[in-house]
């Protein structure tokens, strides 16, 4: 990407983000069209970014830089919370949405790899899309929420594993444990920092001149992000993590402050880089395997939403305001789809229709999501009436 291409590039981002924010909608599925419009794939009208190393790493920055502004909004007394929230929500959703999503493999594919990694494609939901709409709606603060991070936080670690098998064709059990357990041990040691090395940490900040915080900062969450990423885990876990150690500390509304532009910069990037992987020319080939996945997504993360609210605790509309913000897909299903479309275990004519499903799968449940994230309290509304939740 050169200087006159990014140029070009957050040009478009900000015309069609103001379009969207005129019409009272998210920025992303405006940053995503941007993406489609601009990339290497139909419409070819004006095609301009070529997918690259370069526009990979601004991705992963993005993503980075999502996680840790949740990170931030979490207290350790919140995030340890969310644990008794991980069995009950990781499992239901793993249990629906990859049984749901099992159903459109084999629909896709007969009984084959490939069909278990388009259940894969259709079970994880998009960390990134579900923070940035959190933001975008204010919802960071709300008791659900806490269930949301559970979730995608389980989704993260099988993932982690998924890709693996993605990859190799073939996972052992002793491979999932040792993962677990990374990633369990790491959230742990986050937690064990946030508890006791605050105090330090936040001291040791307080006293940079500010050119330093910033560079303190900014290595303290590349850092955790690297070390998650060298476990095998997402480094989205690891800028999450880096986000509540970083919360318990005095300099936490400097820390938001000053970032902030990074935040939004960067993921708007992040999304845009998405939408180059998307191929409109696709839809007569797979058109009618996505409109069945998203029909399946709808049910089953809601279903699942809902079911696993309220054995949280949590009540009727308040565990859909949950299910909403797990329909978007994003950056796990186009990477899953990418990464086995190089195995051989797949076929020539499976590997094109698993990127084309993944790239179409992703720009609609983006879309729909981020537009049922918006009325998701008047959609609880609709629902359950005041009485049903009393």
């Amino acid at each position: 990407m050169t200087l006159t291409e990014l140029a070009v590039t957050i040009a478009v981002l900000g015309a069609l983000g103001l379009v969207a924010r005129r019409l009272g909608l998210s920025a992303i599925p405006a940053y995503l069209l941007a993406g489609l419009l601009l990339g290497p794939n139909e419409p070819e009208q004006l095609a301009l970014i070529q997918p690259s190393e370069v526009t990979e790493f601004v991705a992963e920055l993005g993503i980075v830089f999502l996680l840790f502004f949740l990170g931030l909004e979490f207290s350790l007394s919140r995030a340890t919370r969310t644990g008794r929230h991980v069995v009950l929500g990781g499992v239901v959703d793993l249990a629906a949405n990859f049984g749901l999503g099992l159903l459109v493999g084999v629909a896709a594919f007969g009984v084959s790899f490939a069909a278990l990694v388009l259940a894969a494609c259709v079970y994880v939901s998009s960390s990134a899309i579900a923070v940035k709409g959190l933001i975008d709606f204010r919802r960071l603060g709300d008791d659900e929420t806490d269930l949301v991070l559970a979730i995608l936080v389980v989704e993260d670690i099988v993932v982690a594993f998924m890709l693996g098998f993605a990859a190799a064709g073939g996972g052992e059990a002793s491979d999932t444990l040792i993962l677990v357990a990374k990633a369990l041990g790491f959230i742990t040691a986050g937690l064990a920092v946030s508890r006791w090395l605050s105090g330090p940490i936040d001291r040791a900040l307080d006293r940079l001149p500010l050119e330093f915080f910033l560079l303190a900062v900014f290595g303290f969450l590349i850092g955790s992000a690297a070390i998650a990423d060298k476990l095998g885990l997402s480094a989205a876990i690891g800028a999450l993590m880096a986000g509540i150690v970083l919360s318990e500390t005095s300099v936490r509304d400097q820390i938001e402050e000053r970032f902030f532009s990074f935040r939004d910069i960067f993921a708007a990037l992040f999304f845009f880089v998405f939408g180059l992987s998307i191929d409109l020319g696709a839809i007569g080939d797979v058109g009618l395997i996505v409109a069945f996945a998203v029909g399946l997504t709808l049910v089953g993360k809601l279903g699942s939403g809902l079911i696993a609210g309220r054995l949280g605790g949590f009540t009727n509309r308040q565990s859909v305001n949950a299910g909403v913000a797990l329909v978007a897909h994003g950056e796990f299903t186009i990477i899953l789809a990418q990464i086995a479309s190089e195995n051989s275990l797949l076929g020539p004519d499976q590997q094109t229709d698993l990127v084309a499903f993944a790239g179409l799968y992703v720009l609609a449940t983006a879309t729909i999501g981020i537009v049922l994230m918006k009325e998701s309290k008047r959609l609880g509304r609709i629902l359950f009436r005041p009485l049903v939740d009393a």
